[in-house]
C-alpha cells in the first residue's frame, strides 16, 4: 500500500504556512503535513517522529526562525544519523548569495527563494510536490516505512 508523503514545514510566518497548506490542498498526491514554528520545535518534532518511525519524507525549512535559526537546524539534521537522509529544501525569502552558499555547505538538498506573488508561490509549491513526491525516489517512500 502506498502512503501519502510526509512533509515537515519549518516556518514561523503563519501566512506562509497557510499558503503552503492551501497550495497542497490542490496537490495530485496529498501530503501529511506537520508544522514547526521555530528551530527548537523542529528538532524536537523530528526526533519524536523519527523515534516513532513516522519521520517526514521531506523538510521545507525557512532560514530565519526564532529560538534556533534554520542554519542551525539544517546542521543538526545533517549531523544526525537518524535524520540526515531526509531531503531538506531551504525555502526562504533571502536571495543573498552568502545564504545560498551557507545552506549548500550545510548539505541542503535544494535552495528556493519564496516568490512574492501568490500565483508564483503556488506554482513553486506545485513544482516541489511534483518533483519531490512523484518523480524523486525518497528513501522512506521507497522502503515503505
Amino acid at each position: 500500500m502506498i502512503r501519502s508523503p510526509r512533509l515537515l514545514v519549518v516556518e514561523d510566518n503563519e501566512g506562509d504556512v497557510r499558503l503552503v497548506q492551501e497550495a497542497l490542498k490542490y496537490s495530485n498526491s496529498p501530503c501529511e503535513l506537520t508544522v514547526a514554528k521555530d528551530g527548537i520545535e523542529a528538532i524536537e518534532c523530528l526526533r519524536l517522529l523519527a523515534a516513532s518511525a513516522t519521520a517526514p519524507d521531506l523538510i521545507l525549512l525557512d532560514l530565519n526562525l526564532p529560538l534556533k535559526d534554520g542554519r542551525e537546524v539544517l546542521q543538526e539534521i545533517k549531523q544526525d544519523d537518524d535524520l540526515k537522509h531526509i531531503p531538506v529544501l531551504v525555502f526562504t525569502s533571502s536571495r543573498a548569495p552568502e545564504d545560498v552558499l551557507s545552506a549548500y555547505r550545510l548539505h541542503a538538498n535544494c535552495y528556493l527563494a519564496k516568490p512574492a506573488r501568490m500565483n508564483e508561490f503556488f506554482g513553486l509549491l506545485a513544482s516541489i510536490e511534483e518533483f519531490w513526491t512523484r518523480l524523486a525516489h525518497l528513501p522512506a517512500l521507497t522502503t515503505g516505512s
